[in-house]
């Protein structure tokens, strides 16, 4: 259900590298949420840095929508970066699985079959 890669590369490169991915694979970073900075500017202590972003093809997102509109709640796709252990992290939770817990229609799952396999290709991309 997670798809994680390791990488030799700083927060702040793989960030750029991602960035670069997502777009090379016709996707779009629709927001980055810095977590260590939101919590540490609400009073709480948390050092692990950790960004996500908010990524989307509009052309798929059409099409998911167009399915089933209640599949907003799973929309858009995220792709994660953190530090663990000393390690970079980069991951997502599999668009595949999600969806094939939340409905059983086959055009669902082929949609989400392919986007499945762009997420990995631009995680590996930004790795």
């Amino acid at each position: 259900m997670k798809y994680i890669v390791t990488s030799e590369k700083s927060i702040d490169q793989a960030a750029t590298d991602l960035e670069a991915a997502v777009k090379a694979n016709q996707f779009g970073v629709l927001n980055v949420q810095d977590l260590q900075a939101t919590l540490q500017s609400k009073g709480i202590d948390f050092q692990q840095p950790c960004r996500v972003f908010d990524v989307c093809n509009p052309h798929q997102a059409k099409a998911v929508l167009t399915e089933d509109i209640s599949m907003n709640m799973a929309l858009p796709c995220r792709i994660s970066i953190w530090q663990e252990n000393g390690q970079t992290k980069i991951g997502a939770i599999s668009p595949k699985s999600m969806l094939a817990m939340l409905s059983d229609s086959e055009k669902l799952a082929s949609i989400a079959e392919e986007v499945d396999g762009v997420m990995q290709r631009i995680i590996n991309a930004a790795k």
